[in-house]
């Protein structure tokens, strides 16, 4: 009898996409669900962006193949952005790779960087595809903690002793800020340790930034810091920042050595995106203005936040305001013994579907994790359904601030 790949026993299916099944379900019975769930932002790109897409498309010479390195004009755009938004100098032509979105990029770089048997150090809560794509290539998973009462931050105590074990062999470590899915904020002296412990130990760290424009005045890259280029990569998104997720358009930033090491095994998976998506991107990066980025990833969001805010307070969360990022993150009351009591009982009873926190690793057990990613009447109507519920949640905690 045929048996699938030894692979397949480390991991699971991604929760969204099997939760998904059940939500369709329930819509299909008309339980009419609102979801906040997931990061998919729900705004379009600027029309400037849409304008460009449909001109290219009508041109007939722009439909065969891509250079897999990306097009000219969009690595140019990707370097002009780090230098408006980040003051990051870039040569296009070696230190930035675009990406078919930062999933891709996690698989790139782990094939480029990590042998079977290796250890990836992986943030605890953290996305879930840095665990599941090292353990399908064979790489060990080692968590480091973040925690509530370290902003989220990582303990670089705990790092120390992490790499100087004697069955240490970390290749590879992944951070994220503004932090998913805790909404930890990105922080300059954070950034500065983790090159430092980089150049240290002989690790490379990528920082995936995604969510820097997003509810978030002061954006900074981890590439801000000196000598991060020669031992780290970046990876931002046009997916958040762009309202562009199901174009997928991401970057890879770093020095020319370690890009053609992952463009290496870029080149033998896929190819180049579109050009019309290419030429789009690039139009987009390099002519939203910055009013355009305030209303769209900041004015929005926080109107939507404050409808968030009260949905963790009818709950009886406690959840810290100073978060950035498309989410607020909060913990559920001791009264609950586990977190899907509370997220089932949401979903089944009050008909919206939020995430429960473990699906990000054992250090989110107690939290929830509410999506911004929905009209403003829809988290309105969200909120009324749950203080409607028959069987009220507890109430009375104080917001943590």
């Amino acid at each position: 009898m045929i048996q699938p790949a030894d692979r397949l026993q480390k991991v699971q299916e991604y929760y969204f996409s099997r939760k998904l099944k059940e939500v369709a379900q329930l819509n299909a019975e008309g339980k009419d669900i609102i979801s906040l769930a997931i990061g998919s932002p729900d705004m379009p790109p600027s029309m400037q962006t849409i304008n460009k897409l449909c001109e290219v498309a009508q041109q007939p010479t722009a439909h065969g193949y891509q250079p897999t390195m990306g097009t000219p004009e969009l690595r140019e755009a990707m370097a002009g952005f780090y230098k408006r938004w980040y003051g990051v100098d870039l040569d296009p032509k070696c230190e930035v790779l675009p990406l078919i979105g930062s999933k891709e990029g996690i698989l790139h770089v782990t094939l480029a960087f990590v042998n079977p048997g290796e250890q990836v150090l992986v943030p605890n809560p953290g996305y879930p595809t840095y665990t599941s794509l090292s353990k399908i290539l064979g790489a060990e998973v080692v968590n480091y903690d973040l925690k509530e009462q370290d902003g989220w931050q990582p303990d670089f105590d705990q790092l120390e002793e992490i790499v100087s074990s004697p069955s240490a062999n970390c290749k590879l470590m992944w951070t994220n800020y503004p932090n998913m899915p805790t909404g930890g904020v990105a922080r300059m002296e954070t950034y500065e340790r983790l090159v430092a412990f980089a150049q240290k130990h002989g690790i490379v760290v990528v920082n995936d930034n995604p969510y820097s424009f997003i509810l978030n005045d002061n954006p900074i890259s981890l590439m801000q810091v000196a000598g991060a280029k020669d031992c780290c990569i970046e990876f931002n998104s046009m997916s958040k920042s762009h309202n562009m997720p199901g174009w997928r358009v991401g970057m890879c930033i770093s020095n020319p050595t370690f890009i053609s090491w992952i463009l290496k095994i870029k080149s033998n998976i896929d190819s180049g995106t579109f050009r019309g998506i290419q030429l789009a991107a690039a139009e987009a990066l390099t002519n939203n203005s910055e009013e355009w980025h305030r209303e769209a990833n900041i004015n929005t969001y926080r109107r939507r936040r404050v409808w968030a805010e009260k949905i963790m307070t009818t709950l009886g969360c406690t959840f810290d305001p100073s978060q950035a990022g498309m989410f607020l993150w909060g913990r559920i009351p001791d009264s609950y013994a586990d977190v899907e009591d509370l997220t089932e009982k949401i979903l089944h009873e009050a008909r919206v579907f939020i995430t429960p926190g473990f699906i990000f690793g054992s250090n989110g057990k107690r939290y929830i994790r509410i999506s911004l990613c929905a009209k403003e009447e829809k988290i309105e109507e969200a909120l009324k359904r749950i203080e409607s519920l028959p069987q009220p949640l507890p109430k009375g905690r104080e917001n943590e601030r």
